[in-house]
């Protein structure tokens, strides 16, 4: 069964559910998960977890993003990307100037409106689907960060193309919707790559034609990114062989049971834990106990 992450380069036309049932039918494997949902004309990096590694999908998920996007403005649509009905048209008069400034004011922690369009579920069912029914629901706004955004081509008098670095949660058509109303002229996005996802960038992604390659040559485990990288950035611990049995029942572990502690050891850390052989087997929280020594605390186990 493989084990590890996938680096997809999603294509137009796929939803993220298409890309893993290909997946599954070049595999043969079952357990698969994808870690964040590109819209069908949307492309770019799209990690998709194997065996254990769908445990920590929501790891995976929760890292910053990276995007390129059109920008269109002038125009507004219902879905608040090209795909949607025309709601109005406007004659835009900007320059560059002004589209940096409002550019400029987005960045920083910002709240989000979610489209109407998006796979939020609201009582059991999807925005999309309630929009659909020509529904419209009031939707609870987001925070959400935007570190930086650039401008990396204007082409008066409507047409940009921007780049984002942004925190998960944030949708980019949304964001373009907001720079068009705060020009006041109105905006859609035209187009979205998303180019990094955590340590997951477009430069390392492979299309699904290259994994039905990688397979039909026998060499597909080549493409995983083992558990291990993939959560590096988490401080380690190692028990004593007395505290393998622990680890393997999922108790608490107490800090008589570490190999070693580490020098940042702090409470509300989240570490890997690995048995005495070196096997990586969960996510831990470090808690106090009442005494006030250390513990770890099964966050999400990797057995």
């Amino acid at each position: 069964m493989l084990d590890g992450i996938i680096n997809i380069k999603k294509e137009r036309g796929y939803t993220s559910h298409d890309v893993v049932a290909v997946l599954r039918r070049i595999t043969g494997q079952k357990k698969i998960g994808h870690t964040g949902t590109l819209d069908p004309e949307a492309e770019g990096v799209l990690p998709v977890c194997f065996g254990r590694a769908t445990k920590v999908a929501d790891y995976v998920m929760a890292a910053e993003k990276e995007y390129q996007a059109e920008l269109c403005l002038g125009i507004t649509t219902t879905t608040e990307d090209a795909t949607g009905e025309v709601l109005q048209r406007q004659t835009v008069q900007i320059d560059q100037e002004e589209l940096l400034k409002a550019l400029a004011a987005m960045k920083g922690t910002i709240w989000q409106t979610p489209p109407m369009y998006s796979a939020i579920k609201v009582g059991g069912k999807k925005l999309y689907e309630l929009a659909r029914e020509g529904k419209e629901i009031e939707r609870k706004k987001r925070k959400i960060e935007i570190f930086s955004i650039r401008l990396l081509s204007f082409t008066p008098p409507d047409r940009a193309e921007i780049w984002v670095h942004c925190s998960k949660g944030t949708y980019i058509r949304t964001l373009c919707a907001d720079i068009g109303t705060a020009l006041g002229c109105g905006a859609h996005m035209g187009a979205l790559t998303r180019t990094r996802s955590g340590r997951f960038t477009l430069e390392n992604a492979v299309t699904l034609s290259q994994v039905q390659e990688k397979k039909d040559q026998g060499q597909i485990e080549t493409l995983l990114i083992p558990l291990e990288e993939v959560l590096k950035d988490y401080p380690a611990i190692q028990m004593l062989p007395k505290g393998d049995k622990w680890m393997e029942n999922g108790a608490k572990l107490r800090k008589s049971l570490w190999a070693k502690t580490p020098p940042e050891a702090v409470k509300g850390m989240l570490v890997r834990g690995y048995n005495s052989q070196g096997i990586l087997r969960g996510l831990y929280l470090m808690d106090e106990e009442q005494d006030g020594g250390l513990v770890l605390r099964p966050k999400t186990m990797l057995l």
